[in-house]
C-alpha cells in the first residue's frame, strides 16, 4: 500500500467530520485567545513607547521634567535663592527613581535679537539663552557645535515659544505666523554683551523641542559667551532637566513638595496615564491567559473526543502492527497546521491593528512603528511553543488511554 493510501485509510478510520462545528468553535476561540495576548503585548509596547518620550514623543508625558524654585514671596527679588546649589543637585540625584540630572546654563550677559526681511517683518527684542547637556535634548540636531570663532549659532526652539508667537503675539501685531520649516530658513541676528565689548552673530533655528520650554544653543557658546561678555563665570542653574523612571511615583512628587519645587503638572497628570496603561495591559493580559487557557483546554477536549470515537480503529491499528508514535506522529500532521493557522491569523491580526494605531498617532502628531515591537513577537513565540507542546501532549495522552 502507497504512502498516499495508507494517509487516506488512517484519515477515514480516525477522523470523523461529523461534528467539525466543534472544531471551528476551538479554533475560533483559540484565535481569539491568541489575540488578545497579542494584543496586551502591543498596548503596553505602544503605549510605554509614547509615555517613556522616546523620540518627538514627549508631548504625551515625557520622563524628563523641567524643575526650577518656586518664586515664593520671600524669594521674591532674590534671585540667589531660586539657583541650585551642587549639595542640592545631588540630593535630587539621590531621590528614588530619577535616573539622571542636567543643569541648564542661562546667559549672564545682555543679549537682544533682531529679524530683518523684506516682507515687512521687522523687529527687535530682548532675549535669553540656555543650554542643556546634549543627552537631554529631544534630539540632537546633525549641526549641533559651536567653537570660538564661529559667527553663525544653532538654535533649537521651543514649540511652545513657536505656538505662543503664531497664536498670540503674531495675530495681535499683525505680523505672519511662520511654520517650523519657514522659520527654520530666517537668519536672525543675535547681539551680544553691551557697549563698548559687543559682538554680532547670526542665528539660525535648527530644531524643534517638546522637552524644555526655552530657546537652547549649545554649552560651548553659552560658556565662551558668559566668560567673555559676562560676569566672567558661570552661574549656578536656576532650572535643572530631571529624567525620572516614572514622575508620577509618589516617593519623588513628595519630595517636589517637601523641597518646594516647581515643574510642569501636566506632564505629571499625563504620565499618571502609565500607571492606568499598566493596569489595563495586566488585566489584558490575564483575560487573555484566561480565555486562550479555556481555548486550548476545548481544543484539546475535542481532540480527546476524536480520539475516543476512532478507539476501535486505533486498537485494531495497534494489534496489525502500527506503533503509537506512528499514529501520534500522523494525528500531529492533522492538527498542528490548524494550530499553526491559528497563530498566524492571530499574529496577522495584531499587525493590522498596530498599522491602524500608528496610522491614528500619525494623525495626531505622534509617531508609533508600522511594525508591532519585540513583546509581540516574544508572546507569539511562547504561544506558539505552549500551542504546540500541549497539543503533542494532549495526544500522548489520548492515544495512551485506549
Amino acid at each position: 500500500m502507497t504512502d498516499k493510501a495508507t494517509h487516506s485509510l488512517l484519515k477515514k478510520l480516525l477522523l470523523q467530520r461529523g461534528k467539525s462545528s466543534r472544531l471551528w468553535a476551538s479554533l475560533v476561540a483559540l484565535t481569539v485567545g491568541t489575540l488578545l495576548l497579542l494584543a496586551a503585548a502591543l498596548i503596553w509596547w505602544n503605549f510605554n513607547e509614547l509615555l517613556h518620550g522616546r523620540g518627538s514623543n514627549d508631548s504625551l508625558g515625557s520622563t524628563f521634567l523641567t524643575i526650577s524654585k518656586r518664586v515664593s514671596k520671600e524669594r521674591s527679588g532674590r534671585p540667589e535663592t531660586t539657583v541650585f546649589s551642587q549639595a542640592e543637585i545631588a540630593d535630587l540625584k539621590r531621590v528614588a527613581g530619577v535616573e539622571d540630572v542636567g543643569m541648564l546654563l542661562s546667559n549672564d550677559f545682555p543679549l537682544a535679537a533682531s529679524l530683518g526681511t523684506n516682507s515687512g517683518m521687522d523687529f527687535y527684542t530682548l532675549m535669553f539663552l540656555e543650554a542643556a547637556p546634549d543627552n537631554f535634548l529631544d534630539k540632537k540636531p546633525e549641526n549641533w557645535q559651536w567653537q570660538p570663532g564661529n559667527i553663525q549659532v544653532p538654535l533649537i526652539l521651543s514649540r511652545e515659544f513657536l505656538n505662543l508667537y503664531n497664536y498670540g503675539f503674531a495675530l495681535s501685531q499683525g505680523l505672519p505666523q511662520l511654520s517650523e520649516e519657514t522659520i527654520s530658513q530666517l537668519p536672525f541676528q543675535l547681539i551680544v554683551g553691551a557697549p563698548p565689548r559687543t559682538q554680532t552673530y547670526t542665528g539660525r533655528i535648527v530644531g524643534f523641542s517638546d522637552r524644555i520650554t526655552s530657546i537652547l544653543v549649545p554649552e560651548s557658546f553659552i560658556r565662551y559667551a558668559n566668560e567673555q561678555y559676562g560676569s566672567g563665570s558661570n552661574k549656578p542653574p536656576s532650572r535643572l532637566v530631571v529624567k525620572v523612571k516614572d514622575p508620577s511615583a509618589t516617593a519623588f512628587n513628595d519630595y517636589l513638595k517637601a523641597h518646594d519645587y516647581a515643574t510642569n503638572a501636566e506632564q505629571l497628570r499625563l504620565n499618571k496615564l502609565r500607571s492606568v496603561v499598566n493596569v489595563v495591559a495586566a488585566a489584558t493580559g490575564v483575560l487573555a491567559l484566561l480565555l486562550m487557557g479555556v481555548s486550548v483546554l476545548v481544543f484539546l477536549l475535542f481532540i480527546e473526543l476524536t480520539v475516543a470515537r476512532a478507539r476501535d480503529s486505533i486498537r485494531l491499528l495497534l494489534e496489525i502492527g502500527y506503533s503509537p508514535k506512528k499514529l501520534i506522529r500522523f494525528l500531529s500532521g492533522q492538527f498542528m497546521p490548524l494550530v499553526a493557522g491559528v497563530l498566524i491569523v492571530a499574529l496577522l491580526l495584531a499587525c493590522a491593528l498596530q498599522i491602524i494605531a500608528a496610522v491614528g498617532m500619525k494623525k495626531s502628531g505622534l509617531e508609533l512603528s508600522y511594525v508591532p515591537g519585540w513583546p509581540v513577537w516574544l508572546a507569539f513565540m511562547v504561544s506558539g511553543i505552549v500551542l504546540f507542546w500541549q497539543l503533542r501532549k494532549g495526544l500522548k495522552e489520548a492515544v495512551g488511554k485506549v
